[in-house]
């Protein structure tokens, strides 16, 4: 059960009330617990945030890049809301069950642009985000542009927020379970 008590989604008003409802657009009209404990504590903070997603979703990189990184530092942050998340999000994407496994423990998955992406981002986090010309170098011949690494270095951001809270709170998961 999460630490922070949160009153029905339902009797939401004001600014809560419009968050969640942006929410239900995004997510085919559900509000997942951790939309419902960040709408209700500080919606500006969730609006924020589904700008700053919004922003990723439109941007150069693909779904399947996206949910690499974000499932890979969800697992390396050790938050079983997001890895939950994010693995049923990967499965929306086409990324098999072997592949998401194998990103879960920083493993190439036979797509060579994808293992760079995990190496890279593996490294980023694992050096407090020292990297070395060879690393930039690598993620770049492996075809991402300089303008994708400022969307990398957003969406890990993202996800070490949404890892951050959940971790703080303990948000019970409401995604299929990871085995």
């Amino acid at each position: 059960m999460s630490r922070i008590a949160i009153p029905a989604v339902q009797n939401a008003t004001g600014a809560t009330a419009e968050v969640y409802g942006r929410v239900r657009k995004i997510a085919g009209g559900s509000v997942p617990n951790l939309f419902a404990a960040l709408g209700h504590l500080a919606p500006a903070t969730l609006n924020a945030a589904l700008d700053a997603e919004g922003a990723l979703a439109s941007s150069s990189l693909s779904k399947r890049d996206l949910e690499t990184i974000k499932l890979l530092v969800s697992e390396l942050t050790g938050c079983d809301y997001c890895v939950a998340a994010h693995v049923m999000l990967g499965k929306m994407t086409g990324l098999s069950p072997e592949a998401l496994k194998n990103i879960r423990s920083g493993q190439a998955t036979g797509d060579a642009r994808r293992d760079a992406l995990i190496r890279f981002v593996l490294n980023l986090q694992t050096t407090r985000g020292t990297i070395g010309e060879s690393e930039l170098a690598a993620i770049r011949a492996a075809g991402y542009s300089d303008t994708q690494l400022a969307e990398i270095s957003l969406a890990i951001a993202m996800t070490i927020f949404t890892n951050t809270f959940n971790r703080i709170n303990d948000t019970e998961v409401d995604f299929p379970p990871v085995k």
